[in-house]
């Protein structure tokens, strides 16, 4: 994220002193592969100072991906999770039973 991301005054304004941010630390976490990587970026947005402005910011800026303000974009829309990459497992089948159902002709 870059240094004007997040604390962007805007035109004519003074710029605020530097807060301590999460995602100044730890870039990468914000635009992770992992569903678990991405759940932690979104937790630590969750009491950031600036959430709102730079949820905001990412919307107006059609930012194409990441986790910005404690949403998780991808291709410039907010998603609720992110799917882990290749094919989803099976999910394991019901044991049917042997019988077949009698049904009166």
């Amino acid at each position: 994220m870059s240094e004007s991301c997040l604390l962007d005054p805007g035109p004519g304004t003074r710029a605020k002193a530097p807060l301590d941010l999460p995602c100044r630390y730890e870039p990468d976490l914000f635009f992770a592969e992992s569903p678990d990587d991405i759940r932690l970026a979104k937790m630590l947005c969750e009491h950031c100072p600036v959430q709102a402005a730079c949820l905001t910011g990412a919307l107006r800026r059609g930012e194409p991906w990441g986790v910005w303000g404690g949403a998780l974009f991808d291709r410039g829309m907010i998603i609720p999770d992110k799917r882990p990459r290749g094919r989803p497992r099976k999910a394991a089948a019901a044991p049917r039973s042997r019988r077949a159902s009698v049904t009166a002709c």
